[in-house]
């Protein structure tokens, strides 16, 4: 009887070193990016980390997100220091160059945000001829790329964070900030001196950025992601952090 009880005490250990020893797949992120990424409670939730936790989920690996810059996420994954990248990133052909990407799995605008008494009335009035508005953006995003791309690198200020962009506006500093529309909502919640201009900048496809030579893995991602949002996983993942209105406001703009 002892040497049963033995034998099942060793499997049982054995099978929690198995549970314990799962495969780790590193996720880069920059968790200033709500309802995308952002910390609670000091842990990083939001809709990419948890479509990346319902992935590697499904994949039979554990999840291991890191906090990062922007604008080192692709140099990360370009490099093997991190498996993948998932924060609200556009596939863009910079980008092409020194990562892949998986399928989209969500659909980001890129919206304008103003003093309340600013002449900025809507995306036209930056494009007017005459026009020298100096605009902030996050440092390495779409919205620095498409801003420098349409206005030139000298209207356009790069800061490290959307949050501090933000503050730069609130403070007088410069005369708008292109981000994406959800974080921004977040963002000035706490500035009544701002407000978000009713027409979109740009409408963009978020996805995965992986190594370019990792295509096993982008493989199982884009399969993995395929499942959850045929199963709806992902559609309810979105929903849990951005209402149904916002959505259906979104899918209108495309």
């Amino acid at each position: 009887m002892k040497k049963l009880i033995a034998i099942l005490l060793v499997s049982l250990l054995a099978l929690g070193a198995v549970a314990e020893t799962l495969p780790v797949l590193t996720m880069g992120t920059n968790a200033a990016f709500k309802p995308y990424e952002f910390y609670e409670d000091g842990e990083i939730v939001g809709i990419d980390a948890e479509i990346a936790a319902a992935i590697c989920d499904k994949l039979g690996y554990e999840l291991e997100i890191l906090d990062m810059d922007f604008d080192g996420l692709i140099p990360a994954v370009a490099a093997g220091k991190i498996d993948f990248a998932m924060a609200g990133m556009t596939v863009t052909p910079a980008r092409l160059e020194s990562v892949n990407f998986s399928v989209s799995y969500a659909t980001g605008v890129q919206s304008i945000i103003v003093p309340v008494d600013s002449p900025i009335g809507s995306v036209d009035d930056l494009y007017a001829e005459g026009a020298a508005y100096t605009i902030g953006v996050q440092q390495g995003t779409t919205g620095d790329i498409y801003c420098t791309d349409d206005f030139g690198a000298e209207n356009v200020l790069a800061y490290k964070t959307g949050p501090d962009a933000v503050a730069a506006l609130a403070a007088g500093k410069i005369d708008c900030v292109v981000l994406d529309n959800n974080p921004a909502k977040a963002y000035i919640e706490t500035y009544s001196n701002l407000m978000l201009l009713d027409s979109d900048y740009a409408v963009e496809e978020y996805a995965i950025a992986i190594a370019l030579e990792n295509t096993e893995l982008k493989d199982k991602i884009d399969a993995a992601l395929n499942e959850l949002i045929a199963d709806g996983t992902v559609a309810a993942v979105i929903l849990k952090y951005i209402p149904i209105e916002e959505v259906a406001e979104q899918t209108a703009a495309e």
